[in-house]
């Protein structure tokens, strides 16, 4: 039986993850209170961030970078700045 919560993102109810995905209190944060489809859609601009900017994982610059990104993305209403990318009209 899957878990739901009240997604901040999608401000609806939605499935909740099935595990902590992230590691600390920003984890718990996203597992508490995102929902599956919202975290697909963060990954998806995850991929396309780090392709379009370059990213290396291993320099704690880049990962500070995409935190700050994702954060934004999932509780602020932050639409990450991907260059050439246009976001679907609603």
């Amino acid at each position: 039986m899957s878990r739901t919560v009240f997604c901040q993102k999608m401000q609806k109810e939605g499935d909740g993850l099935d595990f902590q995905l992230y590691p600390g209190e920003i984890g718990k944060k996203i597992y508490d209170n995102i929902c599956k489809e919202a975290w697909a859609d963060w990954q998806k601009k995850q991929t396309m961030l780090i392709n379009e900017n370059k990213l290396n994982l291993m320099q704690p610059e880049s990962r500070k970078f995409l935190e700050e990104q994702m954060v934004g993305y999932l509780f602020e209403g932050k639409e990450p700045d991907i260059e050439g990318y246009v976001p679907p009209s609603s």
